[in-house]
């Protein structure tokens, strides 16, 4: 490691009602990897974005390699040297790959656009990191996935020397993760120093070389990596000793509540057929684009059905739409929870009161703000949301917190079917057992709970019975207890296979 390219020191930020960091210190240095780590609204990604010039602090002092500076503008910090990759991607979708990397800088030739320059030097830039993308092609159309390699790409063809990765693998499949350590090994190589911001801890043995550790919102302590346990580093984000990571109920397994037949949506949701029962939780296993998410929007109404039944507690139940869905009991926490599950500009208050008005006001359409608040401080209460007050716009929170909006505004109806998809994305190790927790309170008390999620230990940890995908068709039903991840692998791998699930 090298010397210190970033020193900052009793860096204050206050967000009204909330105090986001207090003093806080941080250092990187060239060719180093630095785990930034801790729960959710620990102050993290606040802290690199003071650095990144997305916030500008209240207090404190900042230096990049070796030049002090005062409140950074996001162009200034690139020109700098800085490069931020946001765990929400900033990308233009209706624009090419090549036009999202030179956003802002772009080349021209006199007062005209330089299409091709651009292009070429965008298809270096992509080859030097052997990433295979088209320059032209239109980033909407990609995958999440290629997304977040696009903005890799942009952060590097501004030659950036400081470059912070805020949850980089939340999208990504097994193969891209490798990719993205191969490119994050180059450029430590270069002399780069890399933050790398992620609640996957498991990940930080194959690249990290220190870590520094934040909670809420003050500097715990840094370290090298080598020497600390990763029950250290949990009991250090966390305060405490975390003892059960996946935590396991064991209920009697009752009569069968929910059951999908012969579902039909577009090419990636072809002949599913699965029930859920009362005392067990369903997990959906499988590799990135093998049409679990499909799955559950076809199910939730937002995609439309070319065939197939839902039944509910032995009644089918017509879902045109989510209203359809939500009316009859049936509710989905969508894999993007800024775009699909939340109005990030309103309060928790009206967040979680939207869905619910059909419950909230009366025959002429009033909402009694009695109900609404006591539902809403319930939410708060038996979630453990962290806020100040409901009336905190939901962008404030931190991506757990927002999680558990999503969540709360559902079991305020006493769902009888509750359907996550990725529920722990982008969420801290003590939020996640939180998460699990609630998964198995909902479990005890007779609901249906389905989830999806692409970490096999989480599945393998919380699910009674897993259901595997690959291309669109479930490829293998398993029960959790006893089973490898290589047997998982394997069945997400069998795009041939086509078997028809149902209920023994």
């Amino acid at each position: 490691m090298g010397e210190i390219i970033v020193s900052m020191e009793d860096i204050c930020k206050s967000f009204p009602g909330v105090k986001a960091l207090d003093h806080v210190k941080f250092e990187l240095r060239s060719g180093e990897v630095l785990a930034l780590l801790g729960e959710n609204g620990a102050g993290k990604s606040t802290l690199m974005k003071i650095l990144s010039g997305v916030y500008t602090r209240d207090e404190g002092k900042m230096q990049i390699f070796g030049k002090e500076y005062g409140d950074l503008s996001p162009k200034l910090a690139q020109e700098v040297g800085v490069a931020i990759i946001h765990q929400e991607l900033n990308m233009c979708k209706h624009l090419s790959v090549a036009e999202n990397m030179f956003l802002g800088r772009e080349k021209k030739r006199g007062i005209i656009l330089s299409n091709h320059e651009m292009e070429q030097e965008a298809r270096r830039i992509l080859d030097d990191l052997k990433i295979d993308l088209d320059p032209k092609q239109t980033v909407g159309e990609l995958p999440v996935s290629k997304q977040q390699m696009v903005e890799i790409a942009k952060a590097l063809s501004i030659n950036a020397k400081v470059l912070i990765m805020d949850e980089p693998t939340s999208a990504l499949t097994a193969k891209e993760i490798e990719d993205l350590f191969r490119i994050i090994k180059e450029l430590k190589a270069k002399g780069c120093g890399i933050v790398y911001i992620s609640h996957r801890l498991e990940e930080l043995q194959h690249i990290v070389d220190r870590v520094t550790i934040m909670r809420d919102g003050q500097y715990i302590t840094s370290m090298n990596f080598a020497d600390v346990t990763m029950d250290e580093i949990i009991a250090y984000m966390v305060g405490r000793e975390i003892k059960e990571k996946f935590p396991r109920v064991s209920c009697e397994k009752g009569k069968k509540i929910f059951e999908v037949k012969n579902l039909n949506a577009g090419r990636m949701v072809r002949d599913i057929n699965f029930s859920v029962y009362e005392g067990e939780i369903v997990g959906f296993a499988g590799l990135m684009g093998a049409g679990r998410t499909e799955t559950t929007r076809a199910i939730f109404g937002v995609d439309p059905k070319e065939s197939g039944e839902i039944i509910l507690d032995g009644k089918e139940v017509k879902v045109n739409c989510p209203m359809d869905a939500i009316k009859a009991g049936i509710v989905l926490a969508p894999e993007d929870r800024k775009k699909d599950g939340l109005c990030t500009k309103l309060s928790i208050r009206h967040n979680i009161a939207l869905p619910n008005l059909d419950l909230l006001c009366n025959k002429l359409g009033v909402v009694n703000r009695n109900k609404e608040i006591e539902m809403c401080k319930k939410a708060v209460k038996n979630l453990k949301i962290k806020t100040p007050t409901v009336e905190i716009d939901a962008k404030n929170l931190s991506g757990g917190n927002q999680q558990k909006v999503v969540v709360g505004k559902w079991l305020a109806r006493n769902s009888r079917v509750v359907i996550f998809d990725e529920p722990t994305r982008g969420i801290d190790v003590a939020a996640k057992v939180e998460i699990y927790n609630l998964m198995n309170e909902l479990k005890k008390q007779g609901i249906a709970v389905v989830f999806v999620s692409s970490e096999m230990p989480e599945v393998m940890g919380i699910a009674d019975r897993i259901l595997v995908m690959c291309d669109g068709r479930i490829t293998g039903e398993v029960m959790a207890e006893g089973i490898t991840q290589n047997e998982i692998l394997t069945l997400a791998t069998q795009f041939e296979k086509k078997i028809v699930s149902d209920e023994k």
